[in-house]
């Protein structure tokens, strides 16, 4: 079993829309999928209230109840899941950090602005203090063909550590998608965005393959 955390310490950056439509897709392509939501929003809860489909399994994890997530973790892979997403606060917080830890991933979803950028040096200096792999996921990008702001919002962070891929762009299904309860492979499957997350997944899931819990990438340390 995989866990990958989406941690972020700056609101507005899609972490719970991409996580939620990351299960969905990772559910349709054969992983049994539960997702922990560990944000006290409970936006991914609220989502989850709103399928149809049983799949994938959500619930929403107490302040009180992280300390516990190692545990709860172990019982999931004895149920027979075979990737758990966390869905962590957008804030620096011991149950971030308990989560940071436990996961074999930690995926820092940015927009490609000045200020979200910086933002995530919390986050991956916290990663990088507990030598937790991590990746950035360069989410809502322009859709125009070789945007600057894209290209060197990329650039830079390809400086601190490697960039999932595809880039994500913004695009409408995703947040109509979220707000009606569905991942974006459902909401509309063949649309460009459902092809970006199914492309992120497999590539993640690439990444993943064949690694040991705190082997899954090579990340670039920055002193």
């Amino acid at each position: 079993m995989k866990t990958i955390a989406f941690v972020t310490q700056k609101g507005g950056a899609g972490k719970t829309t991409l996580a939620a439509s990351l299960a969905v897709a990772a559910q349709d392509a054969g992983e049994s999928v539960a997702v922990l939501d560990l944000d006290p929003q409970q936006s991914l809860t609220n989502w989850a209230a709103d399928r149809t489909a049983e799949t994938p399994a959500v619930d929403y994890l107490e302040p009180g109840a992280i300390p516990q997530l190692p545990s709860i973790l172990k019982a999931l892979e004895g149920r027979g899941y075979t990737l758990v997403i966390l869905d962590t606060a957008g804030i620096d917080s011991t149950g971030t950090h308990i989560a940071m830890q436990a996961a074999d991933l930690c995926l820092i979803p940015s927009r490609p602005t000045k200020m979200d950028l910086r933002a995530t040096r919390a986050t991956y200096e916290a990663a990088i203090r507990m030598q937790r792999p991590f990746l950035f996921a360069l989410n809502q990008c322009p859709p125009q063909p070789n945007n600057p702001r894209a290209t060197e919002a990329a650039q830079a962070l390809s400086m601190l550590g490697l960039i999932a891929e595809p880039l994500i762009m913004q695009r409408a299904d995703h947040q109509d998608a979220f707000a009606s309860g569905l991942g974006v492979t459902e909401y509309a499957s063949d649309g460009k965005a459902a092809e970006e997350v199914r492309h992120l997944w497999v590539w993640l899931k690439k990444s993943m393959k064949g690694k040991n819990h705190g082997e899954t990438v090579k990340t670039k340390l920055v002193g």
